[in-house]
């Protein structure tokens, strides 16, 4: 089982997108802040995912990417925004979205035979 850290300072969107994700069989892990997004994917070696908004306080999505990506070079990253943004050469989710959005960016393959 695949494992899946969301980022977001709105508990609504947490919860919502773990339940998207435990739908597809995702192992998720939640945060509410980059610290603490940080400090999780250094404990939990098993995290692939990171989907992230990229307007937080403190540390911007952008910047916990950046930070990540220095941990582990290999994690795939998502934003997240309700607003008009860039994904930066990642994938972008516009909110609201629903399952299949999801999909289509952490699973393109899968997506295709939905």
């Amino acid at each position: 089982m695949r494992t899946v850290l969301v980022v977001d300072d709105e508990p609504l969107v947490l919860d919502l997108t773990a339940t998207m994700l435990e739908d597809l069989g995702y192992q998720v892990v939640l945060s509410t802040g980059a610290r603490e997004a940080l400090q999780k994917l250094r404990e939990n070696s098993a995290i692939e995912i990171i989907i992230t908004d990229i307007n937080m306080p403190e540390i911007s999505g952008y910047e916990l990417a950046h930070r990540a990506k220095r941990v582990r070079a290999d994690l795939k990253i998502v934003f997240l925004s309700g607003r008009e943004g860039d994904g930066h050469g990642h994938p972008l989710l516009r909110k609201p979205f629903v399952e299949t959005d999801l999909i289509k960016v952490i699973e393109p393959d899968r997506s295709m035979t939905r």
